[in-house]
């Protein structure tokens, strides 16, 4: 009986051990993925997120969920991501404003470089200034003209303190000599709700959401921050066109994970952005939304790591000095 029982007891042990080490042995990924967006649904970044959650799920045959964390500039779903267990099953979309900005804007509980492993670039954004239909205004010299004469009395939307409608909108001020009020939103999808219902002026805004508002004839589109036209809208004009050259003003996307994520994992992360980005249809999705895709020599952690600290170097010291705070 005890020879029995010792058996059955070594048995058991064998059985568990084997269930672990066979968990520890899947290949990532074994289920499914969450990448959070830190913006409301139905803003730019949840746009460009679901559609990288479709060519991310075709590449890695898992499913990829997409969870909407917004707040705080996007500081708190990031901060989330930074917090979550470093096993690749847990992503981050982010931007400008949530790497780069918010490291200068407010007092944050993670480093927007050191507490995340860098996945990949996936797509840059230029913003188009747009207003709503009846400001009295046909092009951007007429607004600039509009808005001198009449300081504090223009309501311009943004996604919040040290947001890129906000940054940029500060830049326009004091490029131009304007003063406006800003109105802080939870996301650009909010914010352009209320531009089309009247409820705002203008707002500098990304491509990814104002695009299809300008196409339907729901906002006026002035100008974009841009060198080139967008194929998506060629009818708006560049600011060099438009009377305010130079203006230039790109947000971006990229994917992130936690900070000791194994590297074999970043490293398929990163192989199937890639394959996500070489897709014809993920590409037209994008495309058609007025985002530009980095080449392939950009599509690396390397890549995004050395862009996001060259953004910091450009981008902290005039938040900074316009005193840019975030509570």
């Amino acid at each position: 009986m005890r020879f029995r029982a010792t058996l059955l007891a070594s048995c058991a042990v064998c059985a568990i051990s084997g269930a672990f080490y066979g968990a520890e042995a899947q290949p990532y990924p074994s289920r499914g993925i969450t990448l959070v967006v830190p913006f409301p649904a139905g803003g730019p970044t949840d746009t460009i997120g679901r559609i990288m959650a479709d060519g991310l799920r075709a590449s890695l045959g898992q499913t990829v969920i997409v969870e909407n964390v917004p707040g705080a500039t996007g500081s708190i779903g990031s901060g989330r991501v930074a917090r979550a267990e470093a096993d690749g099953y847990t992503l981050v979309l982010g931007t400008v404003a949530t790497h780069v900005f918010n490291g200068a804007a407010f007092e944050l509980k993670y480093d927007v470089v050191n507490d995340f492993e860098p996945i990949s670039l996936v797509a840059f954004d230029p913003q188009v200034i747009v207003v709503k239909k009846s400001f009295p205004v046909s092009d951007l010299k007429q607004l600039i003209g509009w808005l001198k004469a009449n300081p504090d009395k223009a309501t311009a939307g943004t996604a919040g303190v040290g947001s890129t409608s906000h940054v940029s909108g500060v830049t326009f001020q004091k490029l131009t000599g304007t003063q406006f009020r800003f109105v802080p939103y939870r996301g650009l999808g909010p914010a352009m709700q209320d531009l089309v219902a009247g409820q705002i002026d203008i707002l500098l805004d990304l491509a990814a959401n104002s695009v299809p508002q300008v196409r339907s004839g729901s906002v006026k589109a002035l100008a974009v921050t841009a060198k080139s036209r967008l194929p998506s809208a060629p009818d708006v004009p560049t600011v060099d066109e438009a009377g305010l050259p130079g203006f230039y003003f790109v947000n971006w996307h990229g994917i992130w994970a936690p900070h000791g994520t194994p590297a074999d994992v970043t490293a398929k992360l990163n192989a199937a952005t890639a394959k996500a980005l070489a897709d014809p249809a993920t590409l037209a999705r994008l495309a058609d939304i007025g985002q530009q895709i980095p080449p392939r020599e950009q599509q690396t952690a390397a890549a995004l790591t050395t862009y996001q600290k060259d953004e910091i170097a450009k981008w902290w010291p005039v938040i900074k000095a316009a005193n840019i705070r975030g509570e």
